[in-house]
């Protein structure tokens, strides 16, 4: 099968997204799949407002149509709601082709959290764009469930999985020794260090223990001033990750809005326990008590997570595969004939033309409740 896959998140960003992606390109190939990716790097593009990190693309239908008339695909999924995913659903209404989307990043809540936006003014807008999906593949049945709360009715479970090869016991990373304190357990926390993700529940944390932060992100500078003692050391990849999460006694993850939480896994595959809140992502990875604990005390939890067994960590991760995930994955997809592809094209031109809920967006800006 010819797959075409549009995403705005991709290299050089690294997160559990993009990390999926890339998996999923992988085993669709080894699987014997023609797999394309349509992504930031073709277009031009400028710093989000807010997050300079991840590149919006400056893009229209018409680009996508030229990409999807050069490799005519037999099944196309748009996996995230930026500018590339936009321009792909339009042109994809247009043609009247069939497409699939995903729910990666708990959206509404993140707008909520950055610009105290509340949620249920984003979720219209969410409900829109995914609503012509043959399927929103999510990744957990919370997320399922909650997808389904808010009206999505075409939600469908897709799991995730994690390089067992790749992340696994093994050398540690070498810590600064000045500011390690002997003889105390090291805590490890992995992410983008943005207000999302709850960090500083982690950082606050009153236990006698080394806290060591890798990811960056827009709060990096001002949670180094504050935390002078926390051990800070940017974003690491490959076995230079895994070297962290080898050299950790307990991984936090203290995050209250992510979907899923790769990093959870990846901690797991290298034998160190997780200590996490019982919400939406952890409660769906962390399934067996041996893996780590889960509790609304987050010191609680991290004390309990000291005590586990690392061989148990690791073999908990080992019942999870990307090649599982791929195969889900493809048989969500909405196949189709390329022919479909030589229908004429019609630029969209007005909001309404495609439906889009214009209350929902003004009700944003006029703080005036919406509804789909």
């Amino acid at each position: 099968m010819r797959i075409l896959i549009i995403t705005d998140a991709w290299y050089p960003q690294i997160n559990g997204v993009v990390r999926t992606l890339s998996s999923m390109q992988e085993e669709l190939i080894k699987m014997g799949n023609d797999v394309r990716m349509v992504t930031p790097e073709a277009y031009k593009t400028v710093p989000c407002p807010t997050y300079p990190e991840i590149r919006l693309s400056l893009v229209t239908p018409k680009a996508i149509e030229k990409v999807v008339k050069k490799f005519m695909p037999c099944a196309i999924h748009i996996a995230t709601e930026g500018p590339l995913g936009l321009a792909a659903r339009s042109y994809c209404r247009k043609k009247k082709l069939p497409f699939t989307t995903a729910f990666h990043t708990r959206f509404p809540e993140y707008v909520e959290a950055r610009f105290r936006i509340p949620e249920n003014w984003i979720y219209p807008v969410m409900r829109w764009f995914h609503k012509h999906s043959t399927n929103v593949m999510a990744p957990t049945p919370t997320v399922v469930e909650n997808l389904r709360a808010h009206k999505f009715h075409n939600a469908c479970l897709w799991g995730r999985g994690v390089d067992v090869d790749l992340f696994k016991p093994g050398p540690k990373a070498a810590l600064p020794k000045d500011k390690i304190q002997k003889d105390k357990p090291i805590l490890l926390s992995v992410g983008r260090i943005a207000v999302e993700k709850n960090i500083a529940a982690f950082l606050d944390l009153d236990i006698d223990a080394n806290k060591v932060v890798v990811g960056d992100g827009p709060m990096m500078n001002e949670l180094v001033r504050k935390y002078p003692d926390v051990i800070f050391v940017g974003a690491k990849h490959g076995e230079e990750l895994v070297s962290y999460y080898n050299c950790a006694d307990a991984f936090i993850f203290p995050s209250l809005t992510d979907t899923f939480g790769l990093v959870m896994l990846e901690a797991l595959a290298c034998g160190t326990p997780v200590a996490a809140y019982p919400v939406m992502g952890p409660k769906d990875v962390i399934t067996d008590p041996t893996a780590g604990c889960l509790d609304h005390d987050l010191k609680t939890a991290v004390l309990k997570a000291l005590g586990l067994k690392r061989e148990d960590c690791r073999k908990f991760a080992e019942k999870q595969s990307w090649k599982a995930s791929a195969e889900t994955f493809r048989s969500y997809l909405h196949e189709f004939d390329p022919k479909l592809i030589d229908r004429s094209y019609v630029e969209p031109t007005t909001a309404e033309e495609e439906n889009i809920p214009v209350s929902a967006v003004a009700g944003i800006a006029s703080s005036t409740k919406t509804s789909d």
